[in-house]
């Protein structure tokens, strides 16, 4: 992909760095999750356990990462289980509440 900004003088330089964020962010704009699944995963969590949901939609190992997401640009979140038991961990992708489920795949 590239960026092509207009100047106001043509002697101006464009600051590289400046460049450079600006072509992550249109990647990032551009860059939509797989649904892995229209509804929750139902997962048993334990208390103080750390864990990585995949946020790309691509892992086999729903709905957690397991490393697929390289080259998507999307980064699996992690996030630590404040209680043990079951939990309803969102497979549309488009959860307000990631990594929970909050109905979304229900309108989409």
């Amino acid at each position: 992909m590239s960026v092509s900004l207009q100047r106001n003088n043509p002697n101006e330089d464009i600051c590289p760095a400046f460049v450079k964020k600006v072509q992550q962010l249109l990647i990032i704009i551009q860059m939509e999750p797989i649904i892995a699944k229209k509804g929750p995963y139902a997962v048993e969590l334990e208390e103080g356990k750390t864990y990585y949901w995949c946020a790309c939609g691509k892992s086999a190992s729903q709905p957690f990462c397991d490393g697929a997401h390289k080259g998507t640009g999307i980064t699996p979140m992690s996030f630590t289980a404040e209680k043990t038991g079951t939990s309803y961990l969102c497979g549309c992708k488009h959860s307000k509440n990631a990594p929970y489920c909050d109905g979304t795949h229900s309108k989409l």
